[in-house]
This record gives structure tokens, C-alpha cells and sequence, in this order.
């Protein structure tokens, strides 16, 4: 199991009208510096017009920190998949986190298997695996379905119970449904707070260990030590008014989360192997 962060918990300091926005290369840096060991760069378009070169780069630097590297994207198109798993190949990633739809293409479920099921052979023969992230777009239960019908261990979920509350999926019941299947998990918090005047209700996200996610029951039931989880840090932080304020507290949010999951690893770790001590007793 390695733990890290993606692309989303640097997504002010990233975004294309930051006038000072930090690069690839600045976020691996950074992230080494807090501690991860993996780095997922997840709905990144950019990097599918980057040349061989730049993508040897790149790995090479994240080699280097000492930080192995993960896909992300939207979409299952054949060709679209297999233009990610080149990328996948030439960064030595092993995992590609995806979403069933994209803005303009939403295929049928029938389709949706018909797409996976031309592709998974080849990436199972380039041993990367395709995780189908959980959200509101698409119902959990749809996405285990494709699991299990095509059932190989290449093909699985990627576990972000927060999404799925938009779709009135309860988290309890999306880290229930899918946990045989559970291949990466997006570790972020999130609150519901009252809108101005009590008028309704915000969904957004805040520190580790403020808000909703139950983290040590979910680890508890999907198991990412013992199954090789890796679990990816993202924040869901709001506008913050302007560029600095918003990737100063980006920049907070990153410390603090990493620093909890670290120390939430260890102590639990701790625990549980005090626990197989006494039950050997």
C-alpha cells in the first residue's frame, strides 16, 4: 500500500488561469515533501499531447523522489483508453482510474461492456489495471456490474464515497457494494454546510478528520494494507475568492491531510499487528 496525493489536491495551484500556476514537476516535489510515495495525476488532458520524451522526463524525476505514478481520466472510448495506456506504459503506471462517462459521450451500459471488454486485454497484458471511480453520474451498482460480469483482477473500482452523495447513494452503502472490487481509494473529506440564510444546503470539502467520511471504518472494511490500496489525497476545497488565498489554503489542506493519513496508517498498523500478536497467544 502507498499512500499519496493527486492532481486534485493541487487543483488551484494547477489550474490554467492561475497566473503563477506550478507544474507538474513543482506538485511531485511538493508531495515528496509531504510524505507520499505515489502521485496520480488525474484529469490532467494535458499530458495527452506530450511527447515520448517529456513523458520519460517525468518519470525519471518521480523516480528519482522516489514516487510511483498513477493515470487518471474520463471515459472508456477504445481509443481513448489505449491512447492513456501508452501514456501508462511510458510512465510505468499500473494503475488508470476512469469514469464511464465524459462531458460529451454518456455510452449505455451494454455499450459500456462492449468498450471494456475490447480493451481489457490488452492492458491486461501490459499489467495495468482500469479503475471505474464511484459517482454521481453513474450508480454504483452499474459500475460493479461490469466488474463482476467481466471479472479479472485488472478491472475494478476506485473508491470515492463522497461523490456518490449527489446521486442520494449513501457512503456506507457505496464502500458496502463495491469493497470486493476496490482497487483505489480517493481519501477525501467533505461537510454539508447551511447556505447563507439557511437556505439550503453546500456539499464541499474540509481537513481530514473534520468532516463525514467514517475513514477508519472504510479502511477497516476494504483492507488496503493487506490488499495493496493505494489511497490518493484529493480535496474538494472551494473558491477561496482569488488565486493566493485559494492556493495558500490548497497548500494547508495538503499538509494536514497527508499528516493524518500517515499518522492514521501507523497508529492502525500499530494495532493491528499488536492484535495478531495476542490472538497467537
Amino acid at each position: 500500500m502507498k499512500t499519496g496525493l493527486s492532481s486534485y489536491a493541487y487543483f488551484w495551484r494547477l489550474h490554467d488561469q492561475n497566473p503563477s500556476p506550478v507544474s507538474l514537476y513543482d506538485a511531485l516535489d511538493d508531495s515528496a515533501q509531504l510524505g507520499a510515495d505515489v502521485f496520480q495525476i488525474c484529469d490532467y488532458p494535458q499530458i495527452e499531447s506530450w511527447s515520448e520524451g517529456q513523458l520519460a522526463a517525468l518519470y525519471q524525476h518521480a523516480s528519482r523522489l522516489g514516487i510511483t505514478l498513477e493515470l487518471g481520466t474520463k471515459g472508456i472510448a477504445p481509443a481513448h483508453l489505449r491512447r492513456y495506456l501508452h501514456i501508462a506504459g511510458e510512465l510505468d503506471c499500473r494503475l488508470l482510474r476512469t469514469m464511464v462517462n465524459t462531458p460529451d459521450h454518456r455510452p449505455s451500459q451494454a455499450q459500456a461492456l462492449d468498450y471494456l471488454t475490447e480493451v481489457l486485454p490488452e492492458f491486461i497484458r501490459q499489467q495495468v489495471a482500469i479503475c471505474l471511480e464511484t459517482y454521481e453520474q453513474v450508480p454504483t451498482c452499474h459500475n460493479v456490474e461490469l466488474v463482476k460480469t467481466l471479472d479479472s483482477p485488472w478491472l475494478g473500482i476506485c473508491l470515492d464515497p463522497a461523490n456518490c452523495v449527489a446521486a442520494l447513494e449513501m457512503p456506507d452503502e457505496v464502500v458496502t457494494l463495491t469493497a470486493p472490487w476496490v482497487l483505489n481509494w480517493h481519501v477525501k473529506d467533505f461537510a454539508f454546510s447551511r447556505r447563507d440564510g439557511w437556505v439550503g444546503f453546500t456539499l464541499s470539502g474540509c481537513p481530514q478528520g473534520e468532516g463525514l467520511l467514517d475513514y477508519d471504518a472504510i479502511r477497516e472494511r476494504i483492507q488496503p494494507e493487506k490488499r495493496n490500496i493505494n489511497q490518493i489525497v484529493e480535496h474538494w476545497l472551494p473558491w477561496q475568492g482569488n488565486f493566493a488565498t485559494s492556493c495558500e489554503t490548497e497548500s494547508r489542506w495538503a499538509q494536514h491531510n497527508m499528516q493524518y493519513l500517515l499518522q492514521k496508517n501507523a497508529s492502525l498498523t500499530t494495532s493491528d499487528t499488536s492484535k495478531e500478536s495476542n490472538h497467537a497467544c
